[in-house]
């Protein structure tokens, strides 16, 4: 199935681009998601009229994700959570408890945005934890997680 990008779309392509992907794909995610639309002849010559419009509106995003992302590297999180003598917590600290504590430290963030490549995490310390706030902006944050009293 062939798709016109209506944005940029990571490990995909950029606003604009022609690119071949599975059915299931295009169908299920990118178009419902009005990341793009399929590519027919009456498809590509409203597209280019709204071309303009898109990236314009593309900049925005990109812009509003930079602030975002500078609010962000200001902050130093700090999360209370039970934990053993050793350090061991009970349990664990995903990405809902870190988005929950950064939202209510300063701007907001959503779960989906936090990038935590080995798994939750599961001892007290220090981690600098990814936030992907756009497909080109990626924050990194100091998280702190303490035992409580």
């Amino acid at each position: 199935m062939e798709v016109i990008l209506l944005e940029k779309v990571t490990n995909l392509g950029n606003l604009g681009d022609k690119v071949t992907v599975k059915s299931g794909y295009g169908r299920n995610y990118l178009i419902p998601q009005s990341k793009a639309t399929s590519a027919t002849a009456v498809k590509i010559a409203e597209f280019e009229t709204r071309r303009a419009e898109l990236e314009k509106a593309a900049a925005g995003k990109l812009a509003a994700a930079q602030a975002r992302g500078r609010a962000l590297e200001k902050l130093e999180i700090i999360i209370t959570h039970k934990a053993g003598d050793e350090g061991k917590l009970f349990g664990s600290v995903g990405t809902q408890n870190i988005a929950d504590a950064i939202t209510e430290a300063g701007p907001a963030v959503e779960k989906h945005e936090i990038r935590l490549p080995d798994g939750v995490i599961r001892h007290t310390g220090e981690y600098n934890i990814d936030v992907q706030l756009h497909s080109d902006v990626i924050s990194t944050l100091s998280i702190n997680i303490i035992p409580e009293k």
